[in-house]
């Protein structure tokens, strides 16, 4: 009888241990289990912050090159008001030199015309001095004939 009672306590105790083997088990695969699945989240976790990152990252490029292109753009319309105004300078200038080539002209046409009056004024005036003179040649031809 007691070895009965000791047999039956046996096998309890028995299938109370393969119970909680198998309990065990059951909890290790649980465990297993959920800390696969954290792991699969975090690692998906971290690669969508790095993909959000990496975005991030491209437009602050894409930006900066934005900012580049624009103030290239800005380099070149300042270039090009430059050239602007040295093509303006340029006119101005040529504008001044014809302006004054022009007054130098004018001015030796005038000198040219101011010479030609007075060569004119002293071959009349020669013109008036020899007819003088040829005319008291002939009053003395003619004075000394009345005599």
């Amino acid at each position: 009888n007691n070895r009965d009672l000791r047999d039956s306590n046996n096998r309890d105790r028995d299938q109370q241990q393969q119970q909680q083997q198998h309990n065990n088990r059951e909890q290790r695969e649980r465990d297993l289990l959920r800390d696969r699945d954290h792991r699969v989240e975090r690692e998906q976790r971290e690669l969508r912050d790095q993909q959000r990152e990496r975005e991030r990252e491209r437009e602050r490029e894409r930006e900066q090159r934005e900012r580049e292109r624009e103030r290239e753009r800005e380099r070149e319309r300042e270039r090009e008001r430059e050239r602007e105004r040295e093509r303006e300078r340029e006119r101005e200038r040529e504008q001044r030199e014809r302006e004054q080539q022009q007054q130098q002209q004018q001015q030796r046409e005038r000198l040219e015309r101011e010479r030609e009056r007075e060569r004119e004024q002293r071959e009349r005036e020669r013109e008036r001095l020899e007819r003088i003179g040829i005319e008291r040649e002939r009053e003395r031809e003619r004075e000394r004939e009345r005599e």
